[in-house]
């Protein structure tokens, strides 16, 4: 979706917010900390377990964009 689908006041904080690349970084820093996984299941469990606490904090967090005007 094209952020000039979205109210203008969203604007910004679309354009500079890129979600996925603050993933990676998170996964990155995360995973660095182990060095070498024994298998690739490890890793798998791992980062699972990373993506469901990012899940859950923007679940449980504070709106970040809602579509009602203000």
């Amino acid at each position: 979706m094209s952020y000039t689908a979205f109210p203008k006041q969203h604007g910004k904080r679309i354009r500079t917010t890129n979600l996925m690349e603050r993933v990676n970084k998170e996964l990155k820093r995360r995973t660095k900390v182990v060095g070498a996984f024994p298998n690739e299941e490890s890793l798998l469990r791992l980062v699972g377990s990373i993506l469901m606490d990012i899940n859950e904090e923007w679940v449980t967090g504070r709106r970040y964009l809602t579509m009602e005007k203000e």
